[in-house]
C-alpha cells in the first residue's frame, strides 16, 4: 500500500492505493474514511485493478477547517486534485452515499472526460432539496440532530446508531468498533456543512455519457432503493444492480459480489 498526501488548493487529502491495472477511485459517504473500503484493498481486486481511497475533506486524515464545504466546485477539485496528482487516466469513480454527490459535483464542474464510467453506491444525487429528503429513510433523518450536536455522548451514541444502520445484519464487536472509530473521529462541524448544503444533480444523472453502474441493498435504511431506482430511470446506458438482505453498505456485506462486478464493470468499460 501507497500512501500520498495530495494538495486541492491549500487544503491536504489523504489518499491510499493498493494494486495494478485501471485506476479506481474510491470516495466514501458521509462521515466515513477511506478505511470503510478494507474489504476491497484486501482482495483480489488489486490484482486486476489499481485502487485509490482518499479521505474527504473534513473526514479521516485529511484536513477538516471550519468552513469550506458549501461549494460544488471545491469538492470537484479535491476529486481533480486526486485524479491529476496520481495521473488517473480512463478511470472509474465510484461514489458510495454522499460519495455519490461528491462524484457529481465532479462531473458537473469538470465533465467526464478522462472518466471511463461511475459506479453509485446507495448513493445520493441531491441534498437540501424535497426530493432528496424523499430518498431517505426515516431512521436516518432521525438521526440527523444527533449528528451536528457538541455533547460528547450524543454524538457517539448517535454514530454508533448509524454505523448500525448501515449494515443490514448485526456487526461484530470488532468491525462495530472499527467503523465506529473513523465514524467519531468527524467532527460536527463538518457534518453541519455537509448537511447544510443545496445541491440537485438530477440535470448531470440525466446527461451522463458513460456507463453507470448503480448499486444499491434492498434493505438500505439510509437511502432508500427508490433513489437507485429512479436513477436508472434517468440515465440512458446504466445497469441496475439490488443486492437482497443488504444494508446501505453492498461493499462491506456483500464482498465477494461487489468485488466480481466492480471488477467486470470496470474491466469491460
Amino acid at each position: 500500500m501507497v500512501s500520498h498526501t495530495v494538495y486541492s488548493g491549500d487544503l491536504a487529502l489523504r489518499v491510499e492505493e493498493v494494486g495494478s491495472g485501471r485506476p479506481v477511485l474510491l470516495v466514501h459517504g458521509y462521515s466515513q474514511s477511506r478505511l470503510c473500503w478494507r474489504k476491497q484493498f484486501e482482495s483480489p481486486l488489486t490484482e486486476d485493478l489499481r485502487l485509490i481511497a482518499m479521505d474527504n475533506r473534513g473526514h479521516g486524515d485529511s484536513d477538516n477547517p471550519r468552513d469550506a464545504y458549501e461549494e460544488s466546485e471545491l469538492w470537484a477539485e479535491d476529486i481533480r486534485s486526486v485524479i491529476t496528482a496520481l495521473d488517473l487516466e480512463d478511470c472509474i469513480l465510484v461514489g458510495w452515499s454522499y460519495g455519490g454527490l461528491v462524484v457529481l459535483d465532479y462531473v458537473e464542474t469538470f465533465g467526464t472526460d478522462g472518466i471511463a464510467g461511475i459506479n453509485l453506491v446507495g448513493a445520493v444525487s441531491s441534498i437540501g432539496t424535497e426530493m432528496a429528503t424523499e430518498r431517505l429513510g426515516p431512521e436516518y433523518i432521525d438521526l440527523v440532530s444527533g449528528f451536528v450536536s457538541t455533547d460528547v455522548e450524543e454524538s457517539v451514541e448517535t454514530m454508533r446508531q448509524f454505523v448500525e444502520l448501515c449494515v443490514y445484519n448485526d456487526l461484530s464487536p470488532e468491525d462495530r468498533a472499527y467503523m465506529l472509530g473513523y465514524n467519531v473521529v468527524v467532527p460536527p462541524h463538518v457534518r453541519d456543512s455537509l448537511r447544510d448544503r443545496t445541491v440537485s444533480h438530477e440535470t448531470e444523472l440525466a446527461d451522463l455519457d458513460v456507463p453507470v453502474l448503480l448499486t444499491h441493498g434492498d434493505e438500505d435504511d439510509v437511502v432508500l432503493p427508490a433513489a437507485s431506482r429512479q436513477y436508472a430511470d434517468l440515465i440512458d446506458d446504466a445497469a441496475y444492480s439490488a443486492y437482497p438482505e443488504t444494508g446501505h453498505s453492498p461493499f462491506w456485506e456483500r464482498p465477494e459480489r461487489f468485488n466480481r462486478e466492480l471488477r467486470e464493470f470496470a474491466l469491460e468499460v
